[in-house]
């Protein structure tokens, strides 16, 4: 029996707890919507997940990767999630997404994604006006002087004592929605321990508080070399587990982390509300 063309078959995933609902719409086209997209990451009535992705064909990569987070908007970027998608399709891929083109390649139970290079400058994060993006003169109570990096999405970093301390559930979508960032922004709270190794949370883009944010610790640890706090490989702690990031001035940062395929099924989006 053919499905119906309400029904759609999905893959659950997950990075270190930062779960997705992946959608192959390579040779099937889906129309995603917000309100779709809204109502299959709906932990109660629907399948339930952080962000969705759907895979689409490309003319200039192996696979495209549209991603929206749990409100239904739509989003450029997710590490976690590339690396989802490079575990699913297997051995290496060319993944284009809105933020820009990721190379990954499958490492054990795992992959190592090439996520480009950052940027800097004030309107590539974008800002609402121009300031030094290494040490921005701005706070939000006991939050200041943050970083700003695009990894193909905008992230603003505070350095602190303790990033466990940090009151994120509360501050994060105060500063997410600040005026000063016109697309929003993901807020990172990071502690740099004796032992070189970063501790990070992330409040995310539209998400919230998360297990894990692969893009969010690219940011943290070329911030973090930025001011030199740090150099060469460095391990990023974060509540759903470990990254390994990798980055120089002048080259591409290197991710390498976790992928798990839990389970796949299928969905009659008419169930949907």
């Amino acid at each position: 029996m053919r499905p119906s063309s309400r029904t759609l078959a999905f893959h659950k995933m997950h990075g270190l707890g930062n779960d997705f609902v992946v959608i192959d719409a390579r040779n099937r086209s889906v129309d995603m919507t917000e309100t779709l997209a809204r109502a299959l990451a709906n932990r109660r009535t629907g399948i339930g997940c952080d962000q969705l992705i759907l895979l689409e064909p490309s003319d200039t990569a192996d696979l495209a990767m549209r991603i929206f987070n749990a409100d239904g908007g739509e989003v450029e970027a997710c590490g976690n999630a590339a690396r989802c998608v490079t575990q699913l399709v297997g051995d290496e891929a060319v993944i284009e997404t809105a933020g820009g083109t990721i190379s990954g390649r499958v490492n054990g139970a795992g992959a190592t994604l090439d996520m480009g290079e950052p940027r800097f400058d004030w309107d590539a994060i974008p800002l609402a006006y121009a300031m030094d993006t290494a040490n921005m003169p701005v706070g939000w109570e006991n939050l200041e002087d943050p970083a700003a990096v695009n990894v193909g999405n905008p992230h603003i970093v505070f350095f602190v004592e303790d990033a466990g301390a940090v009151d994120l559930a509360r501050l994060g979508p105060i500063i997410e929605t600040d005026p000063l960032f016109p697309e929003r922004i993901n807020v990172n709270v990071a502690t740099v321990e004796p032992d070189g190794g970063i501790t990070l949370r992330v409040w995310e883009r539209g998400a919230g508080l998360t297990r894990a944010c692969g893009t969010g610790a690219c940011a943290t640890m070329v911030a973090a070399a930025r001011r030199k706090l740090v150099a060469g490989e460095t391990v990023v702690h974060l509540p759903g587990g470990d990254l390994r990031i990798d980055w120089a001035p002048g080259e591409t940062i290197r991710m390498t982390g976790p992928a798990t395929h839990v389970f796949s099924g299928e969905i009659d989006t008419g169930t949907l509300r």
